[in-house]
């Protein structure tokens, strides 16, 4: 059965695809590459969950299920590398508007 979090990720991958290919304005388009990130980020916690476990730290309790480490740890690096990649592509966008004074990815300016 499919879990309501993987029909969640699937529609933000969806919606953030839309946008992308469908808008113009790069604002608009740097906003949807940060959705589809998100939903990176949530399927990695996702596939890392285990019924009735807990935390992955130092226990005396080796009998316990734990939640997998690894997939929390990526979604760490994600988040980072998100961050990053959201912060240049605003700066590309800040840029593009004091060049060409629109931030309509289809408009080129026609005189200086």
């Amino acid at each position: 059965m499919i879990s309501s979090v993987f029909i969640a990720v699937a529609c933000l991958i969806g919606l953030g695809f839309c946008a992308l290919v469908f808008k113009r304005n790069l604002i608009k388009i740097a906003m949807a590459i940060v959705v589809m990130g998100s939903a990176a980020n949530l399927f990695l916690v996702s596939l890392g969950y285990r019924e009735n476990a807990i935390a992955p730290i130092f226990t005396s309790a080796p009998e316990l299920w734990m939640v997998l480490p690894t997939p929390q740890s990526l979604t760490l690096t994600s988040i980072v590398i998100s961050l990053a990649v959201s912060a240049l592509m605003l700066s590309f966008a800040i840029i593009i508007y004091r060049q060409y004074g629109s931030l309509d990815s289809g408009k080129r300016r026609l005189s200086e």
